[in-house]
């Protein structure tokens, strides 16, 4: 229930798109890639506030090229866009987009993933806190034994926010000695046939001596399993983000530990909100919830930061209840399983 009224309030949002409303106003989204399932829901989410404010949305897909995705911002801005919100495939090679739409006076989103400019506001959730919550679920499950750390993609931000907040969890155990990390790579990409690549190859270093997976992400989550599924070893406890609907069936399977929900429609739709107010004069510190945060690379930015919930066989119910998978999706193929699988 606690789960449940947290998803509910994060429902509530801080500003009324409406209360913006404006003819011919273009708001354009450039996306990394819709590689990962969940970018269609944040992009639903994104719709829905803009078309509540009488707002147009055009949208471009960089396929993964941070070359692509600066042309395709070039695009939008030619376009004749009012704001844009941003998921930067790498978080430096998207400045120069951003000093572009800085020329022309375009408000700009770095949605989800930093970018490393004042002239960005960066909306997200606190992904350090779901760093931890990853490693906390882990450590309950496996107190001790060798560790693997499947990170995210080296050019993400995020990865290393995720990566810090599961080392803070962690250090403890590790100065103690009860758990020792035997293998950590970056996944390029966040590609989930990566995160398996890398997995075997710790496997095979490490003669299958691995206790627990640190996994960043569903994606790269589903590519360990895989790993470990191949040596026989699915069931030892592994991490990941984003409540994808095969995680989400993987908890309930028992093949994954945990998955940290972070609600796309809620991020989409202040998105979308966020990038209307701004378009109409909105400074960035007048955003509700808006706070002054330093990044770790030293850059002073506007930010908001929305919160996340880990999703574990004790509370798959609060996540059907919520509407974000359905009953027959999330127990697919699970005898006996936990609530409401059972």
């Amino acid at each position: 229930m606690r789960y449940a009224l947290l998803s509910a309030a994060a429902m509530s949002v801080g500003l009324s798109a409406t209360a913006y409303a404006q003819d011919d106003l273009t708001v354009g989204v450039s996306w990394s890639n819709f590689q990962e399932e969940r970018w269609k829901t944040d992009e639903a989410a994104i719709r829905g506030a803009l078309d509540e404010a009488g707002a147009e949305y055009i949208s471009a897909d960089a396929q993964s090229s941070s070359a692509k995705q600066l042309s395709d911002v070039e695009s939008l801005i030619a376009q004749g866009v009012d704001a844009l919100i941003i998921l930067a495939q790498d978080t430096q090679a998207i400045i120069p987009a951003v000093q572009r739409a800085a020329d022309e006076g375009i408000p700009v989103i770095a949605y989800d993933r930093l970018i490393e400019d004042p002239r960005a506001f960066y909306l997200t959730f606190d992904n350090v806190e779901v760093g931890r919550m990853q490693a906390r679920e882990v450590l309950e499950e496996a107190p001790e034994g060798n560790y693997v750390m499947i990170k995210g993609s080296p050019t993400d931000p995020n990865a290393d926010f995720l990566r810090g907040g599961q080392q803070e969890v962690l250090q403890e155990a590790i100065d103690a000695g009860r758990i020792n990390i035997v293998g950590e790579a970056y996944t390029d990409g966040w590609v989930p046939a990566n995160a398996q690549r890398n997995m075997e190859q710790i496997l095979t270093a490490n003669d299958n001596q691995v206790d627990a997976v640190v996994a960043s992400n569903d994606g790269t989550a589903g590519g360990a399993v895989a790993a470990l599924a191949a040596q026989g070893m699915d069931g030892i406890p592994v991490s990941g983000q984003d409540a994808d609907h095969a995680a989400l069936n993987r908890i309930a399977q028992g093949t994954q530990t945990v998955s940290v929900w972070k609600d796309s429609r809620d991020l989409g739709r202040e998105g979308g909100e966020i990038a209307v107010a701004l378009a109409q004069g909105t400074e960035m510190s007048e955003i509700e919830g808006a706070e002054e945060w330093t990044s770790p690379g030293g850059t002073t930015l506007w930010a908001k930061f929305l919160e996340p919930v880990p999703i574990t066989q004790e509370n798959l119910s609060t996540i059907v209840y919520a509407g974000w998978i359905d009953q027959e999706t999330l127990c697919q193929g699970v005898q006996n399983g936990p609530a409401p699988c059972n």
